[in-house]
């Protein structure tokens, strides 16, 4: 006699511990990831019928026909059958794929999703079920066709006319980003200038201005004329003290995520996701397995009621309730896929430190970040006093600035991530005039725009609205793993293959390859999952 009640995740490390969380009457199994793809066969190999609405043309996936065979025998063998696949277009697509493959009716099956592998989180989704949201699977597939169709064409091309592998919709346009600005750098005429500071005991200050007009220094000899005029002696024209609010930012999403941990642990997107994923699927701690993290694809700063309610209780009992914020809001951004939550802890009563023990020395640096920044933004703006002192010296002015911290707010968790060093400048209300200890001149040039790094990148991609989040550390990966790009200093600096393959896309499908066209098919990928576009159109 089976069990009366089967639940089909994604991944198997997922499947142990949803199953202890649901007890007896429930089996939980794995699809493994993605059951079915696009055909390779047909007219172009597309796995598409361009001639009839692009009716995709679905083959099982290597390798899983054994898994769906197994499938099957669960199935049969259960009364009820609920497809918990992640809460993402991907899941939804897994989900109804599975629908179809197994035979499943409405009758005899509900879709459920949790943004957490927790108990409550699982035992509330059976609470609230649905079917599976059609829109959504339609815009994934959507993508998928729009790739393969794209991919496919632009790779063939490229491989007849370059010693490139392989092109694509969205991977095309990241390096040419990449070839564009190595284009820019190599383009760019430096231009010298000269910079004036005067050395004091405690700090120092830099000219900035001439008889209250901004100053520009282009030559030595320029320089070297106003360092004659200059004498040791400044006076003091003006002391200025600015009370400021430093606000924490918003919990993580997945681009946000990625950035930091590039910028911060210096983690490439590809492992920073990689992490999040065991995190997200649990970690085995003293007696159980439990999800350390929220879901970790997700467009979204939304935080649960429950957690901000049990944070402001963690935050009142441990820092005191001055430090007690309020809740981020987004000025809803467009391409939120929603429902969902920010990458969160999913429980902060879970530190960093009493977990310290069962995650290696990576997945402890990404769970701190994670965990500190989700609580720090909702604590307090820390407070600050800013100050600026002009100095003048026979009608120039020089400026130095300064910065106490008067209350530390949010940055009581979060200082180790941003750059808050006080920099304080001596008390000098009763002075009018200060002694220079050196007064010197140092000359510059002007710098390109830099290169891209990782975090850059993903920065730029998410702003111009090209690509998912979820789909940024596969795209970098892609143009490394291919050779398009090389990594110098952490820079992307694009390789002759990489600049070959741009410049052909560019010469024939310029159309294709842009960002304007890219952000315009993400748009209208958001348009079929809010059911607001037919897909086929």
């Amino acid at each position: 006699m089976g069990k009366k009640n089967l639940v089909i995740v994604e991944s198997p490390s997922k499947s142990k511990t949803i199953e202890k969380y649901l007890g007896n009457d429930y089996k939980v199994v794995s699809s493994k990831g993605h059951i079915r793809d696009l055909s390779t066969k047909g007219k172009y190999g597309l796995g598409v019928d361009t001639e009839d609405h692009f009716k995709p043309n679905y083959t099982t996936i290597k390798g899983k026909k054994k898994v769906i065979d197994e499938l099957k025998k669960d199935v049969k063998s259960s009364d009820f059958v609920y497809l918990a696949t992640d809460p993402d277009r991907e899941g939804e697509a897994i989900s109804w794929h599975l629908y179809d493959v197994l035979g499943l009716t409405d009758k005899n099956y509900d879709r459920i999703v949790f943004n957490e592998i927790t108990k409550p989180a699982v035992t509330e989704a059976l609470k609230h079920p649905r079917k599976i949201d059609q829109d959504l699977v339609n815009s994934q597939e959507t993508r998928r066709i729009l790739d393969r169709i794209i991919g496919f064409r632009l790779s063939k091309f490229i491989q007849s006319k370059t010693d490139g592998t392989s092109a694509g919709r969205v991977q095309s346009v990241a390096l040419k980003l990449i070839v564009d600005r190595e284009r820019e750098i190599q383009a760019f005429q430096k231009e010298e200038y000269w910079t004036i500071t005067g050395e004091f005991d405690e700090f120092h200050a830099d000219l900035f201005q001439y008889q209250h007009k901004e100053i520009e220094i282009k030559t030595e000899d320029e320089a070297t004329k106003i360092l004659d005029t200059l004498t040791p002696t400044f006076e003091i024209e003006s002391i200025e003290k600015k009370k400021k609010n430093k606000k924490s930012k918003a919990p993580f999403i997945t681009s946000t995520l990625q950035q930091d941990a590039s910028n911060k642990l210096g983690f490439s997107a590809k492992k920073t996701m990689s992490l999040a994923q065991k995190l997200y699927e649990g970690i085995e701690l003293e007696n159980e397995t439990v999800g350390l993290i929220s879901y970790m694809r997700t467009d979204s700063i939304r935080l649960s009621d429950e957690f901000i309610k049990t944070a402001y209780g963690f935050i009142k009992e441990t820092y005191g309730e001055e430090y007690i914020g309020y809740v981020k809001k987004s000025a809803k951004k467009e391409n939120v896929q929603d429902a969902h939550e920010a990458i969160r802890p999913t429980s902060v009563n879970r530190t960093p430190e009493s977990v310290r023990a069962y995650l290696s020395n990576d997945e402890f640096k990404l769970y701190r970040m994670i965990y500190y920044r989700a609580l720090a933004s909702l604590m307090k703006d820390a407070k600050t006093e800013n100050t600026t002192l002009i100095l003048n010296n026979h009608d120039y002015q020089f400026k130095a600035t300064g910065q106490i911290i008067c209350f530390d707010g949010y940055l009581r968790v979060y200082k180790d991530y941003e750059d808050t060093k006080d920099t304080e400048l001596p008390n000098l209300e009763n002075k009018k005039e200060l002694e220079s200890n050196d007064i010197t001149k140092e000359q510059h040039f002007t710098k390109p725009k830099p290169r891209y790094t990782e975090a850059k990148l993903i920065k730029e991609m998410e702003e111009l609205g090209i690509g998912r989040p979820s789909t940024y550390a596969t795209i970098l990966d892609n143009i490394k793993t291919r050779g398009y790009v090389n990594l110098e200093e952490k820079k992307f600096v694009p390789t002759e293959i990489g600049i070959e393959v741009t410049d052909k896309l560019q010469a024939c499908f310029d159309h294709l390859i842009n960002v304007k066209y890219t952000a315009k098919m993400e748009e209208d990928l958001d348009k079929i999952a809010d059911g607001k576009i037919v897909w086929y159109n």
